[in-house]
């Protein structure tokens, strides 16, 4: 089974709390560790749950809000003093490439990797990372600048092939790959056998959907249908809606109609406002209308391929 899991390094929102660290997230998928967003904070986030720096090979920008990016130069510049190798390739606009290139040149001149600006268009959909095994897809969000949420989908996964009929129809190694993408066997009599006969279904393939930070937006929900875990802002709770409308965010029970009508598998809320003591009013709200929530906190960990 492939590995596919997501690290919570913070999930606090602009203003400083004693609870929480701004936001940042971690992919981790087949060895490589992907950053969302980089917070202050996030490289010591990273030490803590023993994410290796040598294996960090891209980072996700959202928006050019400081909570979301501020933690970026310090990061780049550990990496250079640790001798990080290979590539580190940073997804955002084209004003944050201008900005952290700035930066990062003047306070790490010398870096024994290379450091890759991928810029991403504001306002549109579009696939910034194909590999092998994984796509991630850039889409609109709705905030007070240019912000975009993220979607990880795993590509199909092959099916499995039946050892037992492959021996019994003497079917040849060098069409195994092919009924394994789905195609029939052809006998030696000329007869069509079905790939059903030959294959059992592919294992299932993992989504994941990050939205923060983002007015309340029901074309988004268009976007993730379908996803696994969908990852929506949460910053208030209902009792103050107006304050989220105005300054771009949303609600927890907003995050969770969202949720909803985009039929995903859970929700995870977090972007939590300094104003709240905890977060069990915003759970309980989400819950009413999406019970399969879960609250971020820094140091959870969800394995997106377990059952």
């Amino acid at each position: 089974m492939s590995e596919f899991k997501l690290h919570i390094l913070g999930c606090g929102s602009a203003t400083p709390s004693l609870r929480h660290l701004p936001s940042c997230q971690v992919i981790e998928y087949r060895g490589q560790l992907m950053m969302i967003d980089c917070g202050e904070g996030a490289q010591l986030s990273m030490r803590r749950m023993g994410l290796k720096f040598s294996r960090l090979t891209h980072i996700f920008i959202s928006h050019l809000h400081g909570d979301h990016c501020l933690g970026l130069p310090g990061l780049l510049s550990t990496l250079a003093l640790h001798q990080t190798g290979g590539t580190v390739t940073v997804h955002t606009f084209a004003e944050g490439a201008r900005l952290f290139s700035q930066l990062t040149d003047f306070f790490c001149r010398e870096r024994s990797y290379e450091l890759r600006f991928d810029i991403i268009e504001p306002g549109k959909r579009q696939t910034v990372l194909d590999l092998p095994g994984l796509e991630v897809e850039a889409f609109p969000l709705y905030h007070r600048v240019p912000t975009v949420g993220y979607l990880f989908r795993e590509k199909p996964k092959p099916l499995h092939l039946r050892s037992d009929m492959i021996q019994f129809h003497h079917v040849p190694v060098a069409q195994l790959q092919a009924i394994k993408e789905g195609a029939g066997f052809v006998a030696p009599d000329g007869r069509i056998l079905p790939n059903e006969m030959f294959t059992t279904p592919a294992d299932h393939s993992a989504s994941y959907a990050y939205c923060s930070d983002t007015v309340f937006t029901p074309s988004i929900a268009e976007i993730v249908d379908g996803v696994d875990l969908l990852y929506h802002e949460a910053t208030y709770a209902d009792d103050a809606a107006g304050k989220a409308r105005e300054r771009g965010h949303s609600t927890a029970s907003e995050a969770a109609r969202i949720a909803h009508m985009a039929h995903a598998g859970r929700l995870l809320i977090g972007h939590y406002s300094k104003a709240y003591p905890d977060e069990k009013r915003h759970l309980a709200e989400a819950r009413a209308i999406f019970p399969d929530t879960i609250a971020a906190n820094e140091g959870l960990t969800i394995d997106l391929l377990a059952d």
